[in-house]
């Protein structure tokens, strides 16, 4: 090869796992293919490829436990009407939608047309009237699947730059009262987490693991009737302890790579994270 060197830009390590952001291979995406809008641009280097490792949602469906992932939005995205991250920021054309915060939209199994597509990744809707978020009517309904997931639109979901804490908090609050009003509400645990606001300026140097973690502390909050009342909980908790939790409630096929933070954890010489369980009552 001859001439000056050209460097695509990737977020591709040495060793092929995807760091950073990638953009999903299946609309909503902000690389679509002009020749088949319902899927990625093939060969764009910002695009990862579709995904077949086990997911939460492959557990939970071996067991045959209903699931379900509520986007805010992304009604509004596929029709093309929501900002997302291809487009410059112009709040009158609010939602904001980011397309590489719904995890399963990276997955073969969700391809556009698939009957799993179709029954597990769901319209959140819009803001916060029952009229336009479609969570917040299943709520009322009382027709939330056994385990589900629910990502707000951006401009709701507090992350800094696009969002704010109030706006935040008063969806969180909203979204709450609706479940405790709700008809499943005796039954229910919820988990209410960030991405990584709150934990950016941690003032405590998180517990050695692995090479993805665990990075600084982010809020989590367990809301349920199940809850321990006057209780501390100084159980360590990670990101994947919600998986956790859902393994040893439904019985299912541990993932690896909760095994594989496991173990690299107590090899750090500290403990393995907990599954939610010490905050209950149950």
């Amino acid at each position: 090869m001859q001439g000056t060197a050209h460097f695509v830009p990737s977020a591709i390590s040495p060793d092929f796992y995807a760091v950073n952001t990638m953009q999903p291979p299946y609309a909503p995406t902000p690389k679509p293919d002009p020749a088949n809008p319902l899927f990625a641009k093939p060969n764009d280097p910002a695009v990862l490829p579709a995904q077949s490792h086990a997911t939460i949602g492959d557990r939970l469906s071996a067991k045959g436990v209903d699931w379900a992932w509520y986007a805010g939005g992304w009604g509004e995205a596929m029709a093309g009407r929501g900002e997302g991250d291809g487009a410059p920021p112009d709040y009158a054309r609010r939602p904001n939608f980011q397309e590489h915060h719904q995890p399963f939209n990276y997955f073969a199994r969700f391809v556009p047309g698939s009957a799993d597509r179709e029954r597990h990744l769901r319209d959140g809707g819009v803001e916060d009237s029952p009229r336009t978020n479609r969570f917040l009517a299943d709520i009322a309904k009382g027709d939330l699947p056994t385990v589900t997931f629910y990502k707000p639109q951006g401009n709701l979901n507090m992350h800094a730059g696009y969002s704010d804490v109030e706006a935040g908090d008063r969806h969180i609050a909203n979204i709450l009262n609706a479940l405790q009003s709700g008809p499943q509400w005796p039954n229910m645990l919820v988990v209410v987490t960030f991405d990584e606001n709150g934990g950016w300026w941690d003032h405590v140097a998180p517990p050695k693991g692995d090479r993805w973690g665990p990075g600084t502390r982010i809020p989590a909050l367990i809301v349920s009737p199940h809850a321990r009342k006057g209780h501390v909980d100084h159980t360590f908790y990670d990101t994947g302890s919600v998986a956790r939790f859902l393994v040893r409630r439904f019985g299912l096929e541990t993932l690896p790579g909760l095994t594989e933070r496991d173990r690299a954890t107590m090899a750090a010489g500290g403990p393995a994270p907990g599954d939610l369980t010490n905050a209950l009552d149950i």
